[in-house]
């Protein structure tokens, strides 16, 4: 049984924004790493939009290595996109889910291969509601935001969750990996 984990970057103060972390070339490496370790990458269209930003990168390269070597990973990896009003995508390596959210993640745990990885706060969300949710890598970075969207919006619950291991990085952000202990009732 494959496992799912969300994965995402996150402010001191919970909130979820591409732009406000610190990416710097040691989490670019962390990402492209954590990319292949992975089978398949779920988004909701708002972050696959966002993450499009990368074969820009792939067409045009920058720079910083990182960036370069982050772009070739996230372009290899599958991604499903769960869109309620995208009605294609022009990326080789996407692809518009056509069932629940609940049914297709449920259908590729039931699969063998790598690991699910869930990069949009949405379906984190949403995931974390259906009890689908086997991991949690909260990539915090030492960043008030001051508003945004909460990681956590909506989840009016308590949840338990078991520290597994840390990462931490030269820029003071630190990477929490989390097993859920209770499940949602």
């Amino acid at each position: 049984m494959r496992k799912v984990i969300a994965a995402i970057n996150t402010t001191i103060d919970g909130i979820c924004d591409h732009t406000a972390g610190i990416p710097d070339e040691e989490i670019h490496q962390h990402y492209t790493e954590l990319l292949g370790q992975g089978g398949v990458m779920l988004y909701g269209r708002t972050t696959y939009q966002l993450m499009e930003f990368w074969r820009t990168v792939l067409e045009n390269p920058s720079e910083e290595k990182s960036m370069n070597d982050f772009a070739v990973a996230i372009n290899e990896i599958p991604k499903l996109v769960f869109s309620n009003t995208l009605k294609n995508i022009d990326w080789k390596s996407a692809k518009l889910a056509n069932r629940s959210l609940e049914d297709e993640v449920g259908a590729l745990k039931k699969q063998t291969g790598k690991a699910i990885f869930v990069g949009s706060r949405s379906l984190i969300i949403q995931l974390m509601k259906l009890n689908l949710i086997d991991e949690y890598q909260l990539c915090v970075h030492p960043v008030v935001a001051g508003n945004g969207l909460p990681l956590f919006e909506g989840i009016n619950h308590r949840t338990v969750f078991k520290l597994i291991k840390t990462k931490n990085f030269k820029s003071g952000a630190i990477t929490l990996y989390y097993q859920p202990i209770t499940k949602i009732q």
